[in-house]
């Protein structure tokens, strides 16, 4: 499950990065959002382990952008700052510190 959330953190970060720099269309943020989720519910196993820093990040940032309207998410400048500072938590792979209000839970 590590390794799943790790490799979909560096996607995540791509696609919420580029969208916020608008180089990437919000659809297909919204088609990782699905395809992660299809894939979340592949994993049989560690669903009930602690959650790990990067991970809670993780849940945080793809509950953020599939619940808030795309307009919101460009012209929101608190949300935008979060995100911003989540996407560098996940970025740095745990070694930021973990943002207030930024405890994601897996679905």
């Amino acid at each position: 499950m590590n390794n799943f959330v790790q490799h979909k953190s560096k996607q995540l970060a791509y696609f919420v990065r580029g969208f916020l720099q608008r180089k990437i269309p919000y659809s297909e943020v919204d088609l990782f959002f699905w395809d992660t989720m299809e894939e979340w519910a592949q994993i049989k196993r560690g669903k009930n382990l602690p959650y790990e820093k990067t991970e809670q990040v993780f849940w945080h940032i793809l509950h953020q952008v599939h619940y808030w309207p795309q307009r919101t998410l460009i012209e929101d400048p608190y949300l935008r700052g979060e995100l911003e500072t989540c996407l560098d938590c996940l970025e740095s792979e745990g070694s930021y510190p973990l943002p207030l209000d930024c405890i994601g839970i897996r679905p």
